[in-house]
């Protein structure tokens, strides 16, 4: 029974909390709790709540009692982290939130058992767990791990539920996770900051590293020197279509190249040397995961990395695809024996109906129990897709196709190399036949055949013409948010250490499921834009990185090594206590090179002693003057009223209490105004004072 007045069942019910309101709408109507209520469904001895996303956050700097940006307060490493909700943009309380936590905390007082369903991953376990540690809460909890939002799915969930303390790892190394973002985040944006003596710039664990990649990148395709190279070919013909033969060799003399072309281009006929022929079969590509289904998207239709997740979580959403932030592209046994079911049910499909049918035995390539993490890889769950938009059914259709290519047949080639040597140098050309086209039939992918003519070693060809051309040396392409996503996913490449660099290339830095939002992040703060497909640093983002690019906050390998043990925790093989002191040591050391890059900053101090503390003098920055003694916050902002105060107006302030008159102050409603500005000796504030006007005195008319 429930007690109307609260609107809360009692006693003998169970609570499950999901992560949205769509999945707890799914999950209610599943076990009948179809009565809606303010925050929840009831019904059939259930209440389902939902969470819309993290309602708890770790707390700000302030509640530690440590207030703005002041140097003597690095590094703030709070000795237990406490949790506060969600709050706006501003810093205040969201009513929404207040609310959401109320009907919460109110279930969760009067449950017997909770039921967590929550996504079932890392991020989805911390929302839950930071709002049980918030609530103060003791009711016995289980997991329901689920791969997919069908009712099939939801059903077998339910009666296979998980201790909650099954995942007591996925918990610490989450937790690792946000605390060490935290900690990073926080610590290396104040002590950057405060270098700087202006501005704000905002720094992160993955955040940083990730900018130095786009910017390396960038970097390196504007610096680059392409260099000159010569190539030879000739060309015969053979079963009615030219040939051409080129030589394997690159000359990036032109002179050598151009002494070989004369010698050679007097030969009317060559003879073949080698013919090889080799059978070659390709394995199916593997199921996507998110990261690599962001790629193609990226690639295929412009999609952002935020725009493929937004849609394959409305997918998911929608029961017609299992969940979409996984990072394995591999499924299990179990999964495999229902692959011929999920088929079939494509053989209505108007687009892949008779793909679908072609495929009897499926292909085990992506099947490896060992490789399946929190969730197998990406495949679309049999439920038929309702009502879809454009974007949602180019994001369906590609997993479709991934699906059908990855349980198809593989592709059996034959390739062949024909080889001719014309005084010594070699030239070649290469063919391939599609024996069975296998999976690249799906998308009628490369079968066309490049057929070469029956050639046989020792055969005479005869020479239609000979060419030597010139070629330049081109640089790697910049940053697509789709190589980027390649990079972040295995940015082992350039590390010497062998096992690091493998560690690394399994782990990526970030996560399948924030990635995303660190490229957006990193478009927020205008460290890059997009243009054209491209991601491109802006200035801000190149000053950042020449700063920091031999800094520890930018290295991938280190950054690598926190993903690697946080991997560790989670598979219950290191300590989250070890991996917690390791982040404080390192945070301290990267602020201490942080603070050491002031003088990269452009200021200067003209001699003036600090009017508040009288030990320090005024440095001279940009957009601020500020005191460099540690213990003195003192700083006045140039700027006033739409003027920016110019050196020695500031000098006057300081020194005397006030400017001269100052013409072009601007009101709020865009008027000019003069003004004297004047430092208020009692708050060290300046303020502005209006100078009074002279009469103007009429003075009578002379009489001549």
């Amino acid at each position: 029974m429930y007690k109307t007045t609260e609107s809360i069942y009692y006693h003998t019910m169970i609570t499950i909390i999901a992560e949205k309101p769509s999945v707890a709408r799914q999950i209610s109507r599943v076990v009948g709790a179809m009565e809606r209520k303010v925050g929840y469904y009831g019904g059939n001895n259930y209440c389902v709540t939902w969470a819309f996303g993290h309602l708890i956050q770790l707390a700000m700097p302030e509640a530690y009692g440590v207030s703005g940006f002041r140097q003597e307060n690095l590094p703030i490493i709070p000795d237990m982290f406490q949790l506060v909700s969600r709050k706006d943009g501003k810093g205040k309380e969201d009513d929404g939130v207040k609310e959401q936590l109320r009907v919460i905390k109110n279930l969760f007082e009067h449950t017997e058992k909770i039921i967590v369903a929550t996504d079932a991953g890392r991020e989805g376990e911390l929302i839950f767990r930071y709002l049980y540690q918030y609530l103060d809460c003791h009711v016995p909890f289980q997991r329901l791990w689920i791969s997919s939002l069908t009712d099939k799915a939801i059903k077998e969930g339910l009666k296979n539920l998980k201790d909650g303390h099954d995942f007591d790892n996925l918990f610490l190394s989450a937790k690792a996770r946000s605390e060490a973002d935290w900690l990073v985040g926080i610590n290396a944006t104040q002590a950057l900051t405060i270098a700087a003596g202006r501005g704000t710039y905002s720094l992160g664990r993955v955040q940083t590293p990730t900018m130095a990649m786009v910017c390396r990148r960038f970097l390196e395709n504007k610096n680059f020197k392409p260099t000159q190279f010569w190539q030879m070919h000739f060309t015969t013909e053979g079963d009615g279509k030219a040939v051409k033969f080129l030589t394997a060799d690159r000359w990036n003399d032109m002179t050598t190249a151009e002494n070989l072309y004369q010698q050679l281009k007097g030969y009317k006929s060559v003879v073949v040397s080698k013919v090889e022929c080799k059978d070659k079969t390709e394995e199916p590509p593997l199921l996507y995961d998110l990261t690599a289904l962001q790629k193609d998207a990226n690639v295929k239709y412009g999609f952002t990395a935020e725009q493929t997740l937004a849609i394959a979580q409305k997918l998911y959403e929608a029961k017609t695809i299992t969940y979409p932030r996984t990072s394995s592209r591999y499924i299990p046994d179990d999964v495999y024996d229902e692959i011929p079911k999920l088929l079939r049910t494509l053989q209505d499909n108007e687009q892949w109906g008779a793909l679908s049918m072609t495929i009897r035995k499926p292909n085990t390539h992506s099947v490896d129990d060992s490789k399946v993490t929190d969730h197998h890889a990406l495949l679309i769950t049999g439920e038929k897709l309702e009502h879809p938009s454009n974007d949602d059914k180019k994001i369906y259709n590609m997993i479709v196709a991934r699906m059908l290519e990855a349980f198809s047949e593989k592709c059996e080639k034959q390739q062949t190399t024909i080889t001719v040597e014309v005084e010594g140098v070699p030239f070649a050309v290469k063919g391939t036949v599609i024996k069975k086209a296998g999976w690249r039939f799906i998308q009628n992918e490369d079968t066309d055949n490049d057929r070469l003519p029956n050639w046989k070693e020792g055969q005479e060809l005869a020479v239609s013409g000979w060419g030597l051309a010139e070629g330049k040396t081109k640089p790697v392409p910049i940053h697509t948010e789709a190589t980027l996503l390649s990079e972040m996913e295995s940015c082992g490449k350039g590390i010497n250490d062998e096992e690091l660099a493998q560690a690394i290339k399994e782990c990526g830095i970030g996560t399948p499921a924030t990635r995303a939002s660190i490229i957006e992040t990193l478009i927020a703060r205008e460290y890059m834009i997009r243009l054209n497909k491209q991601l491109i640093p802006t200035e801000k983002g190149l000053f950042i990185y020449d700063l920091l690019k031999d800094k520890q906050i930018a290295d991938v390998a280190m950054t690598g090594r926190w993903e690697q043990s946080l991997a560790r925790i989670e598979r219950g093989e290191y300590s989250a206590e070890d991996f917690r002191k390791g982040i404080e040591d390192y945070t301290g050391s990267i602020v201490q090179e942080l603070l050491s890059l002031e003088d990269k900053f452009e200021h200067s101090g003209i001699g003036i002693p600090c009017p508040k503390c009288g030990k320090g003098t005024m440095q001279f920055y940009k957009k601020v003057v500020k005191c460099d003694n540690p213990a003195c916050d003192y700083h006045v902002f140039r700027e006033k009223a739409g003027k920016e105060l110019t050196n020695d107006q500031l000098k006057v302030l300081l020194t005397e209490g006030k400017t001269g008159i100052i013409k072009g102050f601007k009101s709020k409603q865009g008027n000019s105004f003069d003004a004297v500005v004047i430092l208020n000796r009692e708050t060290y504030q300046t303020e502005l004072s209006f100078p009074e006007r002279k009469k103007y005195v009429k003075k009578p008319l002379s009489r001549k």
